[in-house]
């Protein structure tokens, strides 16, 4: 096994509002978690198809800045995703994406690394990547190859704009749960997967395919981790919110630091606590600032 982390799925162009005009920030989920790995120290490698863009060498540069290994791109003449933002009164994101034909969603068997030779440690996946065709049914193939090898960490980041069809979607996610090891992913995301259910029960069902642990993130209410027969919860720490871009990646980017430093089965008890704690210090540092700018393992401690 190497001490390579994997993060795959895609980085684009969020359109923020700024006055009358939208400025340009490198986002999406993966890339967003992908930053924060990097940030807190973890050797991270990010797959995607990135454009030649001057959005995908925008791309290129931040990844870069934040110490993000890029070995395993695939480069493009296509142009590069964008998501347009809009902002509610509480800082709370929500988005319109322009993807066909774009080289944020060209994967392809010919150009992703190889699990076998290559032995990573871990794989985080999820967001668009994972749900838009045809690139979503190549990753997921190959997922399962490096399931066989490393856990796999998915956080689906729910995203209605792009697939409203909200059993389709279900279906989707439940897929990839089936092979995840891990999942992490939002109160938001589960009341709209599905609406009325309580979280305990979504979370069971999944425990009970073979997950091993559920991160569901709850806003300004904290995180509750949820193992079989354990469920552990901590607060959220009150900060002024700026907006809420990238915290849920950072979550994530916290729950893979600490599954490389301690293995997934000693992740339970005071230690996944621990894990916790850092993760909701962490995303508010990533909520106090605009845009996904998650803090680096200097800040956090």
């Amino acid at each position: 096994m190497s001490d390579q982390v994997w993060v795959v799925g895609e980085v684009l162009i969020d359109l923020i509002p700024d006055g009358d005009q939208y400025l340009s920030v490198v986002g999406g989920g993966p890339a967003n978690t992908a930053k924060a790995l990097a940030r807190l120290g973890v050797k991270t490698y990010f797959i995607d198809g990135i454009s030649t863009d001057k959005y995908g060498q925008m791309a290129k540069v931040e990844l870069l800045s934040a110490n993000v290994l890029l070995d395993y791109l695939q480069y493009s003449n296509m142009p590069t995703c964008t998501a347009k933002v809009t902002l509610s009164a509480t800082g709370s994101a929500s988005y319109e994406f322009v993807i066909e034909n774009t080289a944020t969603f060209d994967f392809s068997a010919s150009w992703l690394p190889e699990p076998q030779s290559l032995k990573p440690s871990l794989l985080h996946i999820g967001t668009l990547a994972t749900v838009i065709e045809p690139g979503a049914s190549v990753l997921f193939e190959w997922a399962q190859s490096v399931a066989i090898l490393a856990p796999i960490v998915f956080d689906p980041n729910i995203r209605p704009a792009v697939l409203g069809n909200r059993d389709e979607y279900v279906k989707k996610v439940e897929k990839w749960v089936a092979i995840s090891s891990v999942v992490k992913v939002s109160d938001e995301d589960l009341n709209w997967l599905y609406p009325g259910k309580a979280i305990g029960e979504i979370v069971n069902k999944w425990l009970e395919v073979g997950v091993q642990l559920v991160v569901v993130t709850l806003g300004d209410k904290g995180i509750t981790a949820y193992r079989k027969n354990e469920e552990i919860s901590v607060d959220a720490v009150k900060v002024v919110v700026a907006d809420t871009v990238g915290a849920g990646d950072t979550v994530g980017a916290v729950l893979v630091e600490a599954i490389v430093n301690n293995g997934l089965d000693k992740l339970t008890g005071e230690v996944l606590k621990t894990m916790l704690n850092r993760a909701t210090k962490t995303a508010a540092i990533t909520v106090s600032r605009t845009g996904a700018n998650p803090p680096s393992k200097e800040e956090i401690e």
